[in-house]
């Protein structure tokens, strides 16, 4: 706030002052708490309109970028390291056109704010309880890309048109249009129209003909859905539209729209192949930003995120190093290292080679996790009154499971009729934790593991041998309750966000909360050292490893996929 605005707030205060000292009666009250409203209201309102103007001024000698930076607090990446701004005569009138048809079909002509499109929008609210549209126009699409969240609320809205107001006094139409062609966001992580001409067509922006630019200017509405990359026809379809809006607009001749909705154009690989180094880890964190702010690319915001780059080098070398000693070049892997106390992601890895598939397996892939689910129905059992040393008999006759008569075998068909709980894990005994199933129920495991984060896992005869669903993600976070004491942990990769004028956009805690008692997490620490040490998990002595670990292995059937989840702290 400058000083002649703290100096009107200075004379305002002394008038309230005096106001104070004539005060009366009740309507008296009324009016000088009305007056101090009023002051605030104004002052507030004049910081953040000076503040943003001071924003908006900056924009006429460029924009930043929104950077990443490592759990050590390093800048580490930008959110779109492909972007390349270009100024509006290096971008084809084509776009220019097929944009403002589609977005804004008056942009040349209000004020920032259409009150046309607004009447229109307040309609269909009225129309539609629950539904806000605000009948943004470009500049108003604009000023949320670079200074809000995606948050559809009234009060963005309010924000949204006096910034938009603020960008059309102090810049051109033709600045706005440019910058926000430059920024806007395209789908498959393609910000700006250049970078995506040249990931989807290997053409510079200023080379795009008529069905080219409707096709890019279409995926503005929905750039996950109509990505065309992944919903090729989806994004036909919303190029006819544009190209339906441009000849509504006379922008195109009835040849042009002919000729232009017959074309279907070849597209380039997905540009994400391109980015190989920490790839699955850096889409990851853009991941999570977009799915807390929206597509929009606010420059010069900082996303402060738990992943060390030092340990996702060594995360990518060991996949890579284990998926070579296989000599199985069709296998996948993933993994994920995390801090048991927070929850904070230090490393994610997604696949085998993040230039040959994008799809990371490590936040995506739901898979059945095996024998790793035991520790679940181990543990929910000394909650209830078991210990390491309890008995589990009858191993021998189990009787049939399910409809179809299922009958838990061990992996080496042996059978054995009785085994502590401790043995049982070591040998990762299939029939001896069924048993357990049958004799607890399932209702306080499927409770147990829900509590430790692995929701909706099925209420069946096998579900002690890891018949549900899980990503290797929330398997890993779900594991912390051993080696932390029994406390849930939210997985979290981004710890707080600022934005352009260091302000906190969003803080995200850790988040904790007690779900198995101590002595239940020390025993199964000591359990799972113990399968480690001389169980079914002794490969991971064998490859070095000479400090405390603790896990559990996991295979489904016919060895589809093989799990370990471990750590080497201790509760």
């Amino acid at each position: 706030m400058n000083g002649g605005v703290r100096g009107h707030v200075r004379e305002a205060a002394a008038s309230v002052r005096r106001a104070w000292r004539t005060v009366r009666g009740p309507r008296d009250w009324i009016a000088v708490a009305l007056l101090v409203v009023f002051i605030v209201g104004a002052a507030l309102t004049t910081g953040w309109l000076t503040r943003y103007g001071i924003a908006i001024n900056r924009l006429t000698y460029g924009v930043g970028d929104l950077v990443f930076y490592d759990g050590n607090g390093r800048a580490w990446f930008r959110m779109n390291e492909q972007r390349r701004d270009v100024p509006l005569v290096r971008i084809s009138p084509h776009l220019q056109r097929a944009v403002i048809a589609v977005e804004d079909r008056r942009f040349r002509y209000h004020p920032g704010v259409d009150p046309i499109g607004l009447v229109r929008a307040t309609l269909r609210n009225v129309r539609e309880p629950g539904t806000v549209e605000g009948g943004s126009t470009l500049t108003q699409q604009l000023a949320r890309t670079l200074y809000l969240s995606n948050a559809k609320t009234y009060g963005r809205k309010i924000k949204e048109a006096a910034l938009a107001l603020l960008l059309e006094l102090r810049l051109s139409k033709d600045d706005i249009l440019e910058l926000y062609l430059n920024r806007v966001y395209l789908s498959a992580g393609v910000y700006g129209v250049e970078a995506m001409s040249n990931n989807l067509f290997g053409k510079q922006a200023n080379h795009l003909g008529v069905g080219e630019a409707a096709l890019v200017a279409g995926l503005i509405q929905a750039p996950s859905a109509l990505s065309p990359w992944s919903n090729y026809e989806g994004a036909l379809r919303r190029r006819n539209t544009v190209l339906a809006r441009m000849r509504e607009a006379g922008y195109i001749s009835d040849a042009e729209l002919s000729a232009a909705r017959r074309q279907r154009p070849r597209i380039k690989p997905h540009p994400a192949a391109q980015d190989a180094r920490a790839g699955y880890a850096k889409e990851y964190l853009r991941q999570q930003f977009r799915s807390r702010f929206g597509g929009d690319q606010p420059p010069d915001w900082q996303v402060h995120t738990t992943l060390l780059p030092a340990v996702q080098d060594a995360a990518e070398k060991a996949v890579a190093d284990g998926l070579r000693r296989l000599g199985k070049p069709d296998l996948q892997a993933a993994l994920v290292a995390l801090d048991p106390r927070t929850g904070n992601v230090l490393a994610i890895v997604g696949g085998r080679d993040f230039r040959q598939t994008s799809f990371n397996r490590a936040s995506r892939s739901r898979r059945q996790p095996g024998s790793a689910f035991k520790p679940f129905v181990y543990a929910a059992a000394l909650t209830r009154g078991r210990s390491p040393v309890s008995v589990i008999d009858g191993l021998e006759t189990i009787a049939p499971q399910g409809t179809e008569e299922w009958t838990p075998r061990n992996a080496r068909g042996e059978v054995v009729d009785q085994l502590t709980i401790r043995q049982a894990m070591i040998e990762s005994n299939n029939r001896a934790a069924v048993a357990l199933q049958q004799r607890l129920g399932s209702r306080p495991i499927l409770r147990f593991a829900s509590d430790a984060g692995l929701r909706g896992q099925p209420d069946v005869p096998s579900l002690a041998l890891g018949s549900g669903l899980v990503t290797p993600l929330d398997l890993t976070a779900a594991y912390a309750v051993f080696p932390n004491g029994g406390y849930r942990i939210v997985p979290r990769a981004i710890v707080r966000v600022l934005d352009q004028q260091g302000d906190v956009a969003l803080d995200e805690p850790v988040q904790r909360e007690q779900v198995l008692p101590q002595t239940v997490a020390f025993q199964m620490v000591s359990i799972m050292r113990d399968v480690v040490d001389r169980g079914t998990a002794t490969g991971v002595r064998q490859w070095g490893i000479r400090f405390p670990v603790g896990g559990k292995t996991g295979t489904t059937n016919e060895s589809k996929d093989a799990w370990f989840v471990g750590y080497s702290s201790t509760a």
